[in-house]
């Protein structure tokens, strides 16, 4: 992809909660419909997603975020084990957490911007293009 933008579990969160940031999620989301360019998203951070929501509003209003979720212009990308062992390798060098390094791996594979507000990836601003909401 020509443009290609990862979306992060934090971006995510942030757009479904409207919490700061969301705006700009928002628009990148408008974006990728108008120009047919979905945003990506690793499975397993949506899975994250699914997850957080779920410890903090419940498994119903989970379910209900991943039929939502399931409407907007993402293409959900699959944890290849490239993308595993590349996270791997960022875990091992850096303080990240293994759901963040998969974030960044999947954008690395895909030659995308992460789309991110979570600070705990200043720590590898320099091995990727990072979009900060």
């Amino acid at each position: 992809m020509k443009n290609a933008r990862l979306l992060d579990s934090f971006a995510l969160i942030r757009f479904l909660r409207q919490e700061r940031g969301y705006e700009q999620v928002k628009e990148r989301l408008r974006e990728a419909g108008r120009t047919q360019e979905p945003l990506l998203m690793c499975e397993m951070n949506l899975g994250e997603v699914y997850y957080v929501i779920g410890r903090e509003e419940g498994v119903p209003k989970a379910e209900e975020i991943l039929t939502s979720v399931s409407t907007l212009p993402i293409r959900r990308i699959p944890a290849t084990w490239e993308i595993i062992l590349q996270a791997a390798r960022l875990k091992a060098q850096h303080p990240l957490s293994y759901a963040d390094c998969i974030a960044a791996a999947s954008a690395i594979s895909q030659g995308a911007v992460l789309i991110t507000g979570d600070k705990e990836f200043r720590t590898i601003q320099h091995l990727l293009p990072i979009e900060w909401v």
